[in-house]
């Protein structure tokens, strides 16, 4: 199975690209794994958040193969514990799909298509963390979920 994470942003402060990086690089021992940043829609403080959640959707949906299993991370989705976390992503790989797709949607969240692409929803926290932020939380969370499947020692209960 591969892993692929999706989001949409500039270029983050040093510190956010360097922890994605190493984060994305010890992934590497696990599954094969890249990070898609795609570029942000041109004047988006000047659209309305519904058309600006709409192009955004356009962007990610032209990145997906039809088949794709799309996770999004959003506030509605389902929270799960690491070690559950590990589980489900186990679980996925038992079905035999050959790409999950993770998706971090922009300020405004998701458009309507993007929901009705999406296989399955994601809830990372309650609290709203930054779009920079999240991918270094996320890249973690991954890699943590891997050690726990690889029964190595990163992750302590």
């Amino acid at each position: 199975m591969k892993l692929r994470c999706l989001s949409i942003g500039k270029s983050s402060p040093r510190f956010i690209d360097d922890a994605v990086k190493e984060y994305s690089s010890r992934m590497g021992k696990y599954v094969s794994f890249d990070w898609v940043l795609l570029t942000p829609v041109k004047n988006a403080t000047r659209l309305p958040a519904a058309e600006l959640k709409k192009r955004e959707g356009q962007a990610m949906l032209k990145t997906l193969h039809p088949k794709d299993f799309v996770i999004i991370l959003d506030e509605k989705g389902k929270s799960y514990t690491s070690r559950e976390f590990a589980a489900y992503l186990e679980q996925l790989t038992h079905r035999s799909i050959k790409q999950v797709v993770f998706v971090i949607g922009g300020a405004y969240g998701f458009s309507q298509e993007m929901y009705e692409r999406a296989n399955a929803k994601l809830c990372l926290s309650d609290m709203t963390f930054s779009h920079q932020l999240i991918r270094v939380i996320f890249a973690e969370q991954l890699f943590r979920a891997y050690s726990i499947i690889n029964n190595d020692p990163y992750h302590n209960d």
